[in-house]
């Protein structure tokens, strides 16, 4: 393997898919995911908080995984299929997560909330979560300021239900 040093200015070619679209794009190799949706592709949706991986605010889906934004350089990401709040709704139609944290009023501010669906998407894919304190355990690693964690865990159940047809549990 030969090793190579980028001049200053020197931009790495990438290809991701993007909300299942082709990017084809050059980056600085110490741009992060966050910063290149954000910044240069224009996605806001995807929210810096801490930039350390802590608060769950940047959570998209990379290859269907959750994952923190602002720890991903984005060079290393070629190849990979990269999910936003922005690629959830199709054809108009908002995902169910969606609709489920509309439905159960399951945002305050609204700030960590893209972080929080995209993560929540993931949540239900894994089929991990049968229990409000699993799901609760699960999403640990999206904080919301406001505290609407009982309307988002309301939100993940019902589509939980509406996707196994297990009955929710008794509101606590």
């Amino acid at each position: 393997m030969t090793l190579r040093t980028l001049a200053p200015d020197e931009k790495i070619e990438i290809t991701l898919g993007l909300n299942g679209r082709p990017v084809h794009i050059e980056v600085d190799a110490a741009t992060t995911l966050l910063d290149l949706l954000r910044n240069h592709l224009a996605l806001t949706g995807t929210k810096k908080g801490c930039d350390h991986g802590q608060c769950g605010a940047c959570t998209v889906l990379i290859d269907g995984e959750r994952m923190n934004s602002c720890l991903k350089l984005a060079v290393m990401l070629d190849g990979s299929d990269i999910t936003t709040i922005e690629g959830l709704a199709e054809d108009g139609a908002l995902h169910p997560m969606q609709r489920a944290f509309i439905e159960r009023d399951a945002f305050q501010c609204g700030y960590c909330t893209p972080g929080q669906i995209c993560s929540a998407v993931a949540l239900v894919a894994e089929g991990r979560a049968h229990s409000r304190d699993e799901i609760r355990e699960l999403m640990s690693g999206n904080i919301c300021r406001c505290g609407a964690y009982p309307n988002i865990v309301d939100a993940i159940e019902d589509v939980i239900a509406q996707q196994t047809g297990h009955m929710r549990e008794a509101a606590e």
